[in-house]
């Protein structure tokens, strides 16, 4: 009996001075996306629509300079299939670089601005959202025409005052409706937009969205 406790003391004994004599734990580099990829080099294309052909001639250089220089993705315009494509390089140090890249050329051909549509690739919780004026409400002709000017306000006002409320940028082209932002705000400012579009006065949004950003306030 002593002997089996003796001997199986003895086994701890071995195992816990192997434990010791262990290598240590490694430590690998993070991949990069070349490698990720089996070496493959990955692609993205991003359509530039013809109402957006001009602003994108004018406006390359500020879409150019920090998709080539900061996020170290490749950049050029296809003349002939007219779509901007994307590519990662080796210095590419973050694979989700390529889609932040591909986000931000798509947020500038809806038609936000190149200071507006940056943040995509600085922040990670932006978001761009879209839907249409009949996804909310079938409306043709001149009650359309009116849906869309109570959108905007006079002189873009009521659009200023839910963008500026809700911290998102909004971009109302012909029936279509573009928002750029966080996942709660976008939210918010959908919420309202389809308030104005079922009909209600900018006058009764307005008031919803002070007691909504107010609750917003006082969680943060």
């Amino acid at each position: 009996m002593q002997s089996t406790e003796a001997s199986s003391a003895m086994e701890v004994e071995a195992v816990s001075s192997e434990s010791k004599l262990l290598p240590p734990k490694p430590e690998f580099a993070p991949l990069k996306p070349h490698e990720m990829s089996d070496g493959q080099v990955q692609f993205r294309k991003v359509s530039v629509p013809p109402h957006r052909y001009t602003p994108l001639k004018k406006a390359w250089m500020d879409i150019y300079t920090p998709v080539f220089e900061q996020m170290k993705v490749d950049i050029r315009m296809n003349l002939k299939a007219r779509k901007v494509e994307l590519k990662t390089r080796r210095d590419t140090p973050d694979i989700s670089n390529l889609q932040k890249c591909a986000d931000f050329v798509h947020a500038f051909m809806l038609g936000f601005d190149v200071i507006d549509a940056i943040a995509l690739l600085r922040l990670d919780e932006l978001y761009v959202e879209s839907f249409e004026v009949k996804d909310v409400k079938t409306l043709r002709g001149d009650h359309l025409s009116r849906a869309i000017g109570r959108l905007s306000g006079k002189g873009g006002k009521t659009k200023f005052a839910i963008e500026n409320a809700t911290k998102t940028r909004i971009v109302i082209a012909d029936s279509k409706i573009h928002i750029l932002g966080s996942f709660a705000n976008i939210k918010i400012a959908r919420d309202s937009l389809c308030s104005l579009i079922m009909g209600s006065p900018a006058g009764k949004v307005y008031s919803k969205l002070r007691a909504v950003t107010a609750r917003l306030a006082e969680r943060f």
